[in-house]
């Protein structure tokens, strides 16, 4: 019986891992889509996202049976109710992702505003934040989990520059007002998805070390 339960734990993880593998290749795609004006990739984008939505939903089917079946303890009860915690963050992510493809059709209707810099830089560091969440995860290191959240600092000061300057844009010239909002709607998505790499990055903390650090300075 114990034998068949860490089956069941090792499947829920695999579950959670490529769900994670699928949110992080949407906000790639979602970058790309934007920084080569590809519509086409932008509407892969959304169509790619239901797939998440179902492993969501199959995620939280089955904690939901393991903790009705199995009644864990422990660090295995952690693990099923961050699991349900850390699915949701991830679909979230692919929401965000849908946002920007959104975004970037609109954008593709008029010439480009100005290069983009600021917000492949936000792209790259939360892409990065996903990424090393799932390493903590994986290889149960929540000291890289913490790394993690004091990222998303950056992400956030990011999108306060590119806020600013775009809101510069808009002042001095309203005919850029409508392409400067929808960047600036980029912006906000990708902070968002920071928010969501943070969260996760949290709750693996509170999964290996039973530490709740949300809303401390560390």
């Amino acid at each position: 019986m114990e034998r068949h339960f860490d089956q069941e734990l090792a499947e829920l993880k695999e579950a959670l891992l490529r769900m994670a593998s699928l949110a992080e290749q949407d906000v790639a795609q979602a970058l790309k889509a934007l920084v080569q004006r590809d519509g086409v990739l932008a509407k892969r984008v959304d169509a790619d996202d239901r797939l998440l939505d179902q492993l969501e939903v199959e995620i939280d089917d089955r904690c939901i049976k393991l903790l009705a079946l199995r009644q864990p303890i422990a660090k295995d009860l952690r693990f099923i109710a961050m699991g349900m915690k850390i699915s949701n963050d991830l679909e979230r992510i692919g929401d965000e992702a849908v946002n920007i493809a959104h975004r970037t059709e609109e954008l593709n209707k008029e010439p480009p505003l100005k290069p983009l810099v600021d917000i492949p830089r936000m792209a790259e560091i939360v892409r990065g934040m996903i990424r090393d969440a799932l390493d903590a995860f994986v290889y149960e290191k929540p000291d890289v989990a913490r790394q993690v959240v004091t990222r998303d600092e950056d992400v956030d000061k990011l999108n306060r520059q590119l806020h600013r300057e775009l809101t510069s844009f808009m002042i001095e010239d309203p005919h850029t007002i409508t392409r400067a909002l929808n960047l600036m709607n980029v912006a906000h998505n990708l902070e968002r998805i920071g928010d969501h790499a943070t969260n996760i990055a949290e709750e693996i903390v509170y999964l290996y070390e039973a530490r709740d650090i949300r809303h401390q300075k560390e």
